[in-house]
């Protein structure tokens, strides 16, 4: 028996897709892209596209597992044989035994001295975020300040437009300059694409931005190699060009902005010539690209959010979204600017996770601790220290930064750690339990976008493997474990969805749980607008309606209009109006005097964070170990392509082979990131990131880094 299922894609990517699994004689046997949702359009990345070896992986964990060997890292082969180190168990015996031990840390400690971890391992509504807030919210357990990848931008995007709101996909077909700031949108973005090859073949202009020669960069009508950490000042040497040739719409700037006066002082301080000394992008070149984004209309900015992995990223973010602002371009379809969409769902995320349960627990809020300092807080935190860590969608041993430190703290003997996973990572080599975790195939859930405005039922395709239970599943039966008593530990997925979809956001209005489990995507109702006159515009011969969010200015923020200049900042101790400063740890800092190159701690193009590195078939597109190098850099270093090199700063150091090409620019190296068991020491990038936060939201800053690269020495 053969049957065709809709999902959506959960992983954290900014184009959830909606896909189509069949399954026969309950199998799953092929995956496809959606061809009926707007922006999946019937195809998938290439990742995803592999998807069943995932799903039907032999290295899948499949049952609880309880330690019996020593904490320490293990081989990818000798993780697909978890006997040698782990004893399966019974969910039974596995949930009374994190019960029992969460009971005895809080008599003991408090119930502080516990820690859930997650991120972005699924961006499902229930399964990325509900049960398990309302279970460590009734425990009382310490809280995760999650803001290692996007809180900067997100808080810089805010500080001007109040909301993260933007430039819908298919508009891009509609553009004549589409610039590409820190947006890899071959590599991770792929559903843009197409728009954007349509909008080319009328005759648009592609640039890219970014300090490394990503494939986007490649394809583009204009590459500008940027030095990392300057697009701030960038953006204003453009703003300078704007304002002073009064390339501005001045009808929109006087409407719908306030501090424009402030601003048009501001960029006086940054003339082209200047910026060029931060940037490495010539004064020329910063005027030329000013012009033309102010009078080619119209113009779209898709920035991602490698802009704000510096220490000032949420000055650049800031800055970057200034620029359609002053030149009105929100006005038009096409035109704006896009980092995320993810404002407009506007789920009842209260009655999702339930924050108000920690008041019964504590009687107060709990403390609060930033995933980008875990290292910090394993070894280090007091009153009380964490003695359990519960890590869930996240694979922390891999993807946070100052890699030894968190290892140190993984390591401690005295650390109860419990890893939900669906295979034995980094993180579960220093794991005292195991729980099988489901994938998408497995479970079903409710998902949103951060790239699109559909809203997706996503159903279960064949049942859970082994004996996997989804994240819902697992906080559920902890709770009656622990016999939390509210009602809404026994809520069912479907009352679930009912109370995320119950939100008073009038762009639900009209969409239930019956319509998403009926036609699979929807998008969200703009046709019922928030305050405007209308959210709606159209093109001369389009059919298509477009949601065009500023167009009449009334921006969610205090004063109704794009806060040039924000006194909230200043009560940060910012810059209320924006400005640059380069981070300390880059070439223009007193670091770089024993650590002059500065490295780009990059995604892999192929890999999801640190999801997929251990699939084999996905594994095939992507050269892992290596460190790309200018010519200029390894030349004065004696480095040869192919070479061994090691590469370290004060917090550690790694081998990669050197790869000296021309996807760098002087003064900058680029490394990967995928799991630590995959390479020979068992490290990977994150031991040379730092733990040090953003300007603005708290986020890791993996692209403010200074390193020295060396020929190893030869053993004495």
């Amino acid at each position: 028996m053969q049957n065709v299922v809709h999902a959506a894609c959960p992983h954290d990517c900014p184009d959830a897709c909606g896909v189509l699994i069949t399954v026969e004689d309950g199998r799953a046997t092929k995956i496809q892209g959606d061809p009926a949702h707007p922006v999946t359009r019937g195809f998938l990345c290439a990742k995803v596209a592999k998807y069943l070896d995932r799903v039907y992986s032999p290295e899948r964990v499949l049952y609880p597992m309880r330690r019996v060997g020593e904490k320490g890292p293990t081989r990818p082969d000798e993780a697909a044989r978890p006997p040698q180190v782990f004893q399966r168990i019974s969910w039974d015996e596995a949930l009374d035994e994190i019960v029992r031990r969460f009971r005895g840390i809080s008599r003991q400690f408090g119930s502080e001295a516990i820690l859930p971890f997650s991120y972005g391992g699924t961006l499902g509504a229930l399964n990325g975020s509900s049960m398990d807030r309302r279970f460590f919210h009734r425990l009382g357990a310490s809280q995760l300040e999650r803001t290692i990848c996007s809180m900067a931008g997100e808080e810089g995007l805010k500080s001007v437009i109040g909301m993260k709101w933007g430039t819908e996909p298919e508009q891009f077909s509609h553009s004549r300059y589409i610039i590409a700031w820190a947006a890899n949108i071959h590599g991770n973005n792929v559903h843009l694409w197409p728009f954007i090859e349509e909008a080319r073949r009328k005759g648009a202009k592609l640039v890219v931005i970014d300090p490394y020669r990503t494939r986007t960069a490649a394809c583009a009508d204009w590459y500008l190699p940027i030095n990392p950490g300057t697009d701030a000042a960038l953006a204003l040497g453009m703003m300078h060009v704007i304002i002073g040739e009064g390339l501005y719409d001045s009808d929109y700037v006087s409407r719908y902005t306030v501090g424009f006066a402030q601003l048009r002082d501001k960029v006086q301080e940054y003339p082209p010539e200047r910026v060029a000394q931060w940037t490495g992008i010539s004064a020329a070149d910063t005027i030329k690209l000013a012009r033309e984004y102010a009078t080619t209309r119209p113009a779209v900015i898709r920035v991602n959010y490698g802009v704000q992995r510096s220490e000032r990223g949420g000055m650049a973010m800031r800055a970057i979204t200034m620029l359609p602002c002053i030149t009105g371009s929100w006005k038009e379809v096409g035109g704006g600017l896009q980092l995320s969409t993810s404002g407009a769902f506007g789920l009842n995320r209260a009655a999702l996770d339930r924050p108000d349960l920690m008041t019964k627990a504590l009687g107060r809020p709990a403390r609060v601790v930033n995933m980008v300092k875990l290292g910090k807080a394993l070894n280090t935190l007091e009153n009380p220290p964490i003695k359990a860590l519960f890590a869930y969608n996240s694979n922390p041993a891999a993807v946070c930064p100052n890699h030894n430190e968190v290892i140190r703290g993984l390591r401690r003997p005295d650390l109860f750690t419990v890893v939900h996973e669906q295979f034995f990572t980094d993180t579960t080599d220093y794991a005292d339990m195991v729980l099988p975790a489901t994938t998408f195939f497995e479970h079903k859930d409710l998902q949103t976008a951060y790239g699109h405005y559909y809203l997706q039922m996503s159903h279960p395709a064949i049942a859970p493997l082994g004996e996997c239970r989804s994240n819902v599943e697992v906080f559920r039966g902890l709770a009656e474990r622990m016999e939390f008593e509210e009602e809404c530990f026994r809520e069912s997925v479907d009352q679930m969805m009912d109370a995320a979809l119950s939100a008073e956001n009038p762009w639900l209005a009209g969409i239930d749980r019956a319509r998403l489990e009926r036609e699979g995507h929807v998008r969200l109702n703009f046709e019922n607008p928030l305050s405007r006159d209308s959210s709606q515009f159209s093109v001369p011969g389009s059919q298509a309606n477009f949601f065009l969010p500023f167009a009449k200015g009334e921006f969610p923020t205090a004063s109704g209009k794009a806060e040039l200049y924000n006194q909230s900042l200043k009560l940060q101790g910012l810059d209320p109006v924006v400005e640059f400063t380069p981070p300390n740890e880059s070439r223009h800092g007193e670091q770089a005097k024993a650590f002059p190159l500065e490295l780009l701690a990059r995604k892999a193009d192929n890999f999801l964070n640190s999801s997929f590195s251990n699939v084999p078939a996905v594994q095939g597109m992507e050269e892992v170990g290596l460190l790309e190098i200018n010519q200029l850099d390894a030349r004065k270093r004696g480095i040869g392509d192919g070479d061994t090199v090691r590469v370290f700063n004060g917090r550690g150091d790694m081998l990669l082979k050197a790869r000296v090409d021309g996807t760098v620019q002087p003064g900058v190296v680029c490394a990967r990131l995928y799991w630590a068991k995959l390479s020979e020491q068992g490290r990977n990038v994150n031991v040379l990131t730092s733990e040090k936060l953003t300007d603005l939201g708290n986020s890791a800053t993996f692209y403010s880094v200074l390193v020295e690269v060396e020929l190893p020495k030869p053993p004495s």
